[in-house]
């Protein structure tokens, strides 16, 4: 459980430097929070990594949610567009991560088979 609060935190602070990053173009205080908040987000995500979490599957669910979360954001916020093709590119990036997630399950099932 604790791994996934880490990688919840790892993803909010992720999208919280991006928009920040996105709100400097109009307003230069922003840049004070998008340097801490992708450094959190790196200390976050290494922390996951040490639950034991692979990389794969970690690095996968943080940069698809990172970027379904700040796409969605960027539109409220920002008045961003998110047309058909964003959201179908959304998709394809989140069905990767499970097929990912997917294959790292069988493989740690197949290790554990041989183990036995």
């Amino acid at each position: 459980m604790r791994k996934w609060a880490l990688l919840s935190a790892a993803i909010a602070t992720e999208v919280t430097g991006t928009l920040a990053l996105r709100a400097f173009q109009d307003h230069a205080g922003f840049l004070a929070l998008v340097i801490p908040a992708y450094l959190g987000s790196f200390l976050l995500l290494a922390l996951v990594l040490r639950t034991g979490m692979p990389v794969g599957v970690a690095y996968g669910i943080w940069g698809a949610c990172g970027t379904a979360l700040t796409a969605a954001l960027a539109t409220v916020i920002f008045a961003d567009p998110f047309t058909a093709p964003i959201v179908i590119g959304i998709g394809l990036i989140i069905a990767g991560v499970l097929l990912i997630e997917f294959g790292s399950h069988r493989a740690q099932t197949q290790r554990a088979a041989v183990s036995a």
